[in-house]
């Protein structure tokens, strides 16, 4: 993804939240999503900007755009994906491209144009026919009424964001789950293999395993998931009950657009051009069911209980200004050659800054802030998005529109950076404090964990994931 005009810092909107240094959906990033606002109303496609959320249902039965942005538009907006976004993550790059250039020149606010002029309904600027313009449109010339149209058009699509219900902004058919952050494997394989925390395959393949899809959401609770735990002592049987080991994962979510037929590899250098974009995830996990059940066939109802995502996809195009090299130990193996370009080390890697906050039933009721367990950064994983999609696929496996992969938990070189209470609190052997006086080793019910993200650069506006909330619930078990 190359810098073009969408990107300029400069730009502004004529929606006035979406000027605020610390927004998180500035005109610079325009995150596709789902909502409502009632449980009545179906399920929309939208795009966040400022404290609003654009409709693209409504705004595509106006029809502003023309083009491939048009193309993309109505695909936003077709019935048979009942207000997902699969219909546009299908269709391409090329389309992607077309209707974010659209969007952004319609919700700009015009040379020489104050914001309080921008607050009056004067004309938003129009595309050029390709990209989302009548015909005769350009970049800085189309004519002003065709301006005023496309303006009329996306004020009338604007909603609020504040009450908005969000759902998965996919129908995900499928969902891998990787292990990518060198430091989470370190830190974890040292709790349980001290003399070989590593297994030899990490440094050469990207480790994943096959997850369930159907339990991902965006529910802000879920309930405390029960099973078999390891048995007290040798002979007896395992115990059953809720989990007495909740824990969090911090991870970001890759979406799949376009996909590719079965049998047919994705190359490294093509890789990119088949992700839409990425979000959130916070993959729960039951460490004591886990480690009961994993051996020999790996994660199983220890994570298919619950993962919650955040409601916005920030699109790969959105961070190209956000790149940066993948960064390895030195001496570490050098990837295959099927994993390795120049390009890809240059500049494969995204510098995400992450951070987890959790909150308390008694924090809550004090009115206490929520509290920053830890900080990381995308950048620090040791395997990039293109890597994973090439190695998904390397032996002919189809992915789909829509299709997620979790990066696994993504904890940074500084035991602070942590992405999991299993690597902050030593596997419960060093609980942690929190500022109003609670200890915790794993999480308990009425807990809520925040995801949140946000990218900057000299330069640049900065662009924000919004959040992933969870909240755990007591277990319904007798």
């Amino acid at each position: 993804m190359q810098l073009n005009e969408t990107h300029d810092p400069n730009l502004r909107s004529w929606i006035a939240s979406a000027n605020d240094a610390d927004c998180d959906f500035p005109l610079q990033n325009l995150p596709y999503g789902t909502f409502r606002h009632d449980d009545a109303e179906p399920w929309r496609a939208g795009v966040a900007i400022g404290d609003r959320i654009l409709d693209l249902g409504a705004l595509a039965a106006a029809a502003p755009f023309d083009g491939l942005a048009a193309q993309a538009l109505a695909a936003c907006a077709a019935p048979a994906h009942a207000g997902r976004l699969n219909g546009l993550m299908a269709l391409g790059a090329e389309h992607w491209h077309a209707l974010r250039l659209a969007l952004s020149r319609g919700l700009r606010e015009q040379d020489g144009e104050s914001q309080a002029d921008a607050t009056q309904p004067r004309a938003a600027q129009a595309g050029d026919a390709q990209a989302g313009g009548r015909p005769g449109g350009s970049p800085s010339g189309a004519t002003p009424p065709a301006r005023q149209a496309i303006r009329r058009a996306l004020e009338a699509a604007l909603r609020p964001m504040a009450g908005a219900q969000h759902a998965p902004p996919a129908h995900i058919g499928d969902y891998t789950d990787f292990y990518i952050s060198l430091h989470h494997a370190t830190a974890v394989g040292l709790q349980f293999r001290p003399d070989q925390p590593l297994l030899p395959n990490y440094k050469w393949v990207p480790i994943g395993y096959h997850g369930r899809a159907s339990s991902l959401g965006v529910e802000p609770a879920f309930r405390r998931p029960v099973g078999q735990t390891r048995p007290p002592r040798e002979g007896a049987p395992p115990a059953f009950g809720p989990s007495q080991r909740l824990d969090y994962e911090l991870e970001m979510a890759i979406y799949i657009g376009q996909g590719n037929a079965q049998g047919q590899r994705i190359a490294l250098a093509n890789a990119e051009g088949h992700v839409f974009g990425l979000g959130l995830l916070n993959d729960w996990s039951a460490r004591d069911i886990q480690a009961w059940e994993y051996q020999p066939l790996g994660p199983f109802l220890g994570k298919s209980f619950a993962s919650t995502l955040s409601p916005w996809i920030v699109t790969l195009e959105a961070l190209a200004p956000f790149r940066a090299p993948l960064r390895r130990p030195a001496g570490d193996p050098a990837p295959l050659p099927y994993l390795a370009s120049d390009a890809n080390a240059a500049a494969g890697a995204f510098d995400v800054q992450l951070q987890v906050d959790i909150s308390t039933e008694r924090s809550r009721q004090a009115g206490h802030p929520a509290a920053t367990l830890s900080r990381s950064n995308f950048r620090d994983a040791y395997w990039t998005v293109a890597q994973l999609v090439t190695h998904h696929t390397v032996n002919g496996c189809n992915l789909q529109a829509g299709d997620l992969m979790g990066t696994g938990t993504l904890s940074g070189p500084r035991p602070e950076e942590a992405g999991s209470l299993l690597e902050l609190a030593a596997g419960g052997k060093a609980p942690l404090t929190l500022p109003w006086g609670e200890t915790r080793t794993f999480l308990q019910d009425g807990d809520e964990i925040r995801l949140s993200a946000f990218c900057t650069a000299a330069g640049r506006r900065r662009i924000g994931f919004g959040s992933a909330r969870g909240r755990v619930l007591p277990a319904d078990w007798q």
